[in-house]
């Protein structure tokens, strides 16, 4: 690794950037911080850190670090570098990334990722023997390089002023960052432009020809893929140079690969560019080329990586983002349409050493419904490993790390919850001793408490190899079984096994260091991680814990919550069972027992299916590792999951069993049980004699706001009452009160509806309590007003017939309405009123049908009787009807009556 050839100098100089290096170097030696914005291939990635770090230029000589926010473009940068020294990596030029550090004695830039850096910091805060950092792709906003950037900020800051910062950028749009590294420096950061060599790029839309469905999750329609294969051949044919294709990730390469074929497209040999792939194809895809290909790529090469030879891009308009994954319970990748920014970076590759053609797999009229950017990670993922890692740096709100966009507070509030349960952090949020090493292990808090009791329970060889699965999906053909899948995994020799078997040997030798001792991590039965949702609609008395000993992520013992299980050793547990336990420690919450054909109840309360021709369907409980939710689908669909039995799920999900007295309003009627729950999966259950009265009291009244106050006696005379009260208060207000909204006199149940309600048992004792009574008790008694209740508001109103006429308040305009026979009115001119307000007048015939209706009868005497005394008239010739009715007698009567 030590051989040294000549420097390439030609190459060094042909860098774009090397015009901005100046105003670069007088930035850093003036502030300390700069941010540098240069395109793609310019040499803001292999020549600027040469120049800082004294490997080029004759400058003083420094150790530097360069983040990276993926591995192959930390693997990329250092190969180029030392390529350009003439020397082999590791040299003068290193790096290091998960599960691989290629760096020697004389070592001086050192290209990491940034997880890898985030890591560092937590060990060493002031980054000991470090002169400068270059943060590298900022501009693509990933959530490790913030947290960096704000660790490095307090670093510098608080211990390190000396310590230089530079943000290095494929983008102008760096307001921000010079914002965020001026911090505390008395103004902005200075930025340095560097101008990049750019020719025209021509622009072919080239939608598909017939609708394709949108992205949903991970998936993406295989029309799409076969669309954008057939643009790639057209491409071919229509243009000369290398193409390079992007697409969303290494399922849909593949499976473009596959279509075009892996040699003799067009006499192209096709090529693929991502994380996974092996080193030899990304050098070969990273290196000119004699023969024309088809490089095949994720978003790495849209600023990360340069391709040479490249005239042609065609785009398939798609991109992952992270996403709160609800099928893994972790943070991970969704895909979406690509931003226009994201479109221009791309489009600028088939520009970078010639004229060149993007072929757009969309059509122009869609371009500018797309987003503007693509979102910043910290907006929209998972953020349980970034609030693991601000409580560790002793921040736990992260309310004093720069950050240019502050963390959500509900993602934060859903992170900590996740971090109680695992036993990572205190109640109040301070990192625990178990919480510190999960933080060490680079795994999602979630799949750190898998490994660290699974360990205790299995060893740590196998807790390794199973949280290795869970850390990246098995291909789909491994089947939904996870135990079947650790076998094939440990018998294969595809990609996926060699990167399993990396993966689970850096997680072995992580988890066999020894435990730190310290003091005892929260007990997460305090708090629910996503567990038990039908619970919150049912009133539970506070946990009455069973005679079982607690099994918890932190015992404070220092001991596994699962180590101690009885029966077989726990390091002789057969396969399928280790499976189960590190799935069900990983994902508690997804804990399932069967309901039937192959449909399960998780403890989260979501319902989970298995496919059709699952090994796993006669499964009395599973531990469901991966499950996603179709369109329009009630249930999930489990994808990957392992064999558990009842004793393993409530030893993994300990905190979210629950035991108590369990009443509440179920079909009609009062239901009280003692239920021991694990979640919403109901375990054992037994009718209750004497419940507690207060869960019975808030039981029924859940009954009433389901069913209704028609629960209740309701009398004529209480409906009445209840519409004499409701037009008091819509009249005169307070002190009337308003009874009109059941949930509002619910509210008020304590004011009215006791002691009634306290002694009530069941539906039956709810329709004995008398309304109207108890409406009584809402009255304002207090201040008199209640003894005016017939005075403002009468039952009944005499009329000049000598009837007394039930008024009806509850009419659905709210005006009262009098309904009374035309000649008991004969006399009365003006229209009675109630609390100053006029009645409504139903005029009604002899037969008592409605004849007219009027708010003035003064009025109605004048011009509106003639015509309804000419129509009635004829027809009840028994009855009155004189010319003039306010000198007429009142009557009910008929004529021939009132004569006698």
């Amino acid at each position: 690794m030590t051989g040294r050839h000549a420097v390439r100098t030609a190459d060094l100089d042909s860098l774009p950037v090397r015009e901005a290096l100046p105003a670069l170097l007088s930035a850093l030696d003036a502030h300390g911080a700069a941010v540098l914005c240069a395109p793609p291939g310019t040499g803001k990635t292999t020549l600027v850190p040469l120049v800082l770090a004294g490997l080029v230029g004759g400058g003083p000589r420094r150790r530097v670090v360069v983040a990276e926010p993926r591995r192959i473009a930390a693997r990329a940068a250092a190969r180029r570098m030392a390529w350009l020294l003439g020397e082999q990596v590791g040299a003068s030029v290193g790096f290091t990334v998960r599960g691989e550090r290629v760096v020697g004695p004389s070592t001086v830039i050192e290209v990491v990722t940034t997880g890898v850096l985030l890591q560092r910091l937590q060990r060493d805060q002031e980054l000991s023997g470090t002169d400068l950092v270059i943060l590298d792709e900022c501009h693509e906003r990933h959530l490790d390089a913030d947290t960096v950037a704000a660790f490095l900020l307090d670093v510098r800051e608080n211990l390190r002023p000396e310590l230089r910062l530079l943000a290095a950028s494929a983008t102008t749009d760096a307001a921000g960052w010079a914002r965020l590294l001026g911090r505390g420096g008395g103004g902005d950061a200075p930025v340095v432009e560097a101008a990049g060599v750019s020719h025209p790029v021509e622009t072919v839309w080239a939608p598909p020809a017939r609708p394709v469905r949108p992205p949903h999750g991970m998936r993406v329609d295989p029309a799409q893929l076969t669309h954008v294969a057939s643009v790639v051949r057209r491409a071919l044919a229509e243009r000369s140079g290398d193409v390079l294709c992007f697409l969303p990730g290494v399922g849909e390469i593949a499976r473009v690969a596959g279509l075009l074929g892996a040699v003799g497209v067009l006499g192209a040999v096709v090529l693929q560019i991502h994380g996974r792939a092996p080193a030899s194809v990304q050098d070969a895809a990273l290196s000119p080329a004699a023969h024309r290909r088809v490089i095949l790529s994720t978003a790495v090469a849209e600023s990360s990586l340069t391709v040479p030879g490249v005239r042609i891009v065609v785009d398939s308009g798609l991109a992952r983002e992270p996403r709160v994954d609800h099928a893994r319970g972790l943070g991970a990748l969704a895909t979406v349409r690509a931003s226009r920014a994201a479109g221009r970076q791309r489009a600028g590759r088939a520009g970078r050493e010639a004229p060149g053609t993007v072929y757009r797999c969309w059509a122009e009229a869609e371009d500018g419904r797309l987003p503007a950017y693509p979102a910043s990670e910290i907006r929209i993922a998972d953020l349980a490993q970034f609030a693991l890692q601000a409580a560790c740096w002793g921040d736990p709100d992260a309310t004093g790390l720069a950050l240019l966009d502050p963390p959500p507070a509900g993602a934060m509030a859903a992170a900590r919850e996740v971090l109680l349960a695992v036993g990572a952090v205190s109640a109040s949020g301070q990192p625990t001793p178990r919480g510190t090493r999960m933080a060490g292990l680079g795994l999602h808090p979630r799949l750190a408490r898998a490994l660290l009791d699974g360990s205790a329970a299995l060893g740590p060889r196998r807790a390794a190899e199973l949280v290795a699965l869970l850390s990246e999906e098995p291909p789909r053909e491994y089947g939904d079984d996870l135990a079947a899948a650790w076998r094939r995994a440990r018998a294969g020799g595809d990609p996926y096994g060699s990167r399993w078997r990396a993966e689970a040997r850096r997680l072995e030798r992580a988890a066999a260091e020894r435990d730190p001792a310290g003091a005892p991590p929260p007990d997460p039965r305090a708090s629910n991680a996503g567990g038990a949702g039908s619970a919150a609609a049912r009133h539970i008395q506070p946990a009455r814990r069973s005679s079982a000993p607690a099994r918890s992520a932190g015992n404070g013992s220092g001991q596994s919550p699962v180590s101690g299980r009885g029966g077989v050793g726990e390091k002789d547990l057969p396969d399928d069972a280790a499976a189960g336990l590190v799935a069900a420690l990983a994902f508690p919450e997804r804990v399932a027992r069967a309901k039937g054909q192959g449909a399960f109840l998780m403890a989260s309360g979501t319902g989970a299916e298995l496919g059709e021709g699952s090994s796993l369907r006669s499964a009395p409980w599973l531990a469901v590792a991966v499950a996603d939710r179709p369109p329009h689908s009630a249930s999930a669909r489990v994808r990957l999951a392992a064999l558990l039995d009842e004793e393993t799920a409530r030893t993994a999900a300990d905190h979210l069993f629950r035991a108590g007295e369990e009443v509440h309003w179920e079909d009609g009627d009062l239901v009280a049980r003692s239920v021991e729950r694990l979640g919403a999966i109901e375990l054992a259950a037994r009718p209750l004699r004497d419940p507690d009265r207060a869960l019975v009291r808030a039981a029924l009244l859940d009954g009433l706001r389901t069913e209704g106050l028609g629960l209740l006696r309701w009398t004529p005379d209480a409906q009445a009452l209840r519409a004499r009260l409701g037009f008091l208060h819509r009249t005169l207000g307070a002190p009337w009160p308003d009874v009109a909204d059941d949930g509002e006199l619910l509210e008020r149940a304590d004011d009215w509806l006791e002691p009634e309600l306290s002694r009530a048992r069941r539906r039956g004792d709810l329709a004995r309590i008398e309304a109207g009574q108890a409406l009584n008790r809402l009255l304002p008694w207090a201040t008199g007003e209640a003894a005016r209740l017939d005075e403002l508001a009468p039952e009944r109103i005499e009329v000049p017939s000598g009837s007394r006429i039930r008024v009806d308040y509850a009419a659905e305009h709210g005006q009262p309405v009098l309904a009374v026979k035309l000649q008991e009115l004969f006399g009365l001119a003006e229209t009675p009123r109630v609390a100053g307000v006029p009645v409504l007048v139903h005029l009604l015939s002899p037969a008592g049908r409605p004849a007219a209706v009027t708010a003035d009868l003064a009025s109605f005497w004048q011009g509106g009787y003639r015509a309804v005394r000419a129509e009635l008239r004829g027809r009840y010739p028994k009855h009155p009807w004189p010319e003039d009715p306010a000198t007429a007698e009142p009557t009910r009567h008929t004529k021939a009556r009132l004569k006698r």
